[in-house]
Parts: structure tokens; sequence; C-alpha cells
């Protein structure tokens, strides 16, 4: 059963913090595909993942979409609600299910406007979605399919603590931003390599170092910000 201790940002409480927000925390499940919120639209509460992976996505009008972002056991979903805009133009939606931790954005903003631990935590980790936001962007411009698939591995298990994600490939594409079949191609070629083992929405990775050495600096960039900006947490 995943716990508070299972999120680098709520572990990094203080005491004093954490026994006003406890009676307030509520486990609840995270089920694959599962919209947490739409464009536009405030938010009721913000999410902070444990077992599961939060993707935040740009939808178009013709219904297209590229992930911008994710979110897991490092971090929280719901970063407007505390940043002063209320509402984002993104979509948060489920990418590998398991259960989070929430709490009302209420009870989050009030812990925030104390300027304790929760609103320097939430800051530094706000200042790392926008590396990865960046990065990506540049990532999705210059570099192959097939690197961008490595790239969301990576970070993906490094939000998991794990070496298996359980997704779709419609979820995969529509994160990168490309049609099912390049992601099909793309996973293809790992599994002919032995880098990983895919098996109906099951991708299991095998070798992690050649995995690093088949993505682009677009993964370093971002594992080094986050780590720099978050080491604190444990």
């Amino acid at each position: 059963m995943p716990t508070t201790r299972d999120n680098k940002l709520l572990m990094a409480l203080s005491a004093e913090e954490m026994e006003r927000v406890r009676p307030r925390l509520e486990t609840v499940p995270m089920e694959l595909a599962q919209v947490l919120y739409e464009s536009g639209r405030s938010l009721d509460y913000v999410y902070f993942p444990t077992t599961s992976i939060v993707s935040l996505m740009f939808v178009l009008e013709s219904g297209a979409s590229t992930g911008i972002a994710v979110i897991g056991y490092e971090g929280a979903v719901g970063v407007s609600s505390f940043m002063g805009g209320e509402s984002t133009p993104s979509r948060g939606i489920v990418q590998s299910a398991g259960e989070a931790v929430r709490l009302p954005v209420a009870v989050v903003l009030r812990e925030f406007q104390r300027g304790g631990a929760m609103q320097h935590l939430m800051l530094r980790y706000t200042q790392t979605l926008i590396t990865q936001l960046a990065q990506t962007a540049v990532c999705n411009r210059h570099h192959s399919v097939d690197q961008q698939l490595c790239r969301w591995l990576l970070l993906s298990l490094d939000r998991l603590g794990g070496r298996e994600i359980v997704t779709t490939q419609e979820l995969i594409a529509g994160m990168i931003g490309v049609r099912r079949e390049g992601v099909t191609e793309a996973a293809g070629k790992l599994q002919k390599a032995g880098v990983i083992r895919y098996r109906r929405g099951h991708i299991e990775v095998l070798e992690r170092g050649k995995l690093e050495s088949r993505a682009c600096e677009c993964y370093g960039v971002v594992r080094r910000e986050t780590e720099r900006l978050l080491a604190w947490t444990g």
C-alpha cells in the first residue's frame, strides 16, 4: 500500500507541516488513461504520484496531441494551482497505472503561502518541470522518433523506480506526438536489439545502459537538473 513516504516531495516536508496536512491526505487509484484535468479547467486537487505516472499533454482542435512532461513519485501534478494561474492549457492523463496521494488545492495553497518547506519544494519542483517542458520541445523538433522513445522510457523509469512500464502504444504515440506505427517500429528495433521486452502494454527494460546510449542528450539534461534541484529531498 503506497504511503506519503513513496512520494519524494511529501517525504521532504517537516514534521509540523506533515501533521497539518495529514488529515486531508487521501490515497487514490490512478487508472490507465484516466484524465485528471482538462485544458482550461481549475483543479480541485494536487496529486502526488506514488506508484503511477502522469503525462501532461497538449491537445489540438484536430485531436492530435503531444506530451510535454511526465510526472511520477518525484513530483506533483497541479502546479498551476499554487503558481497563481488556477488553470492550465494542458491535459493531465495517467500514463502508467498505480496510485497517488492527493490534497485539496486549498490545503496546498495554504501551506505554500506560509513560506515553509512546501513553498520551497514546490518552487524547486516547478523549475525542474520547466526544464522538462523546454527540453521536450527541443527533442520533438530535432531528434528522431527512436531517440524520443528512449528519452521517454528513461524518464518514465526514473519516475517509477522500477524497470517495467505498463501503458499502451496509443498513449506513447500521443506522448511523443507521432503515429502509433512509428512507436511500433521504434519499439521493435529496441526489442530486436535486446534492450526491451514488449508484450501487450508491458514494457520491460532489459539493458538500461544500452537504452541510455541510444537516447539523445535531452534525457541527461532533464535528469541532471532534477537531481540538482531535488537532491535535498532524499
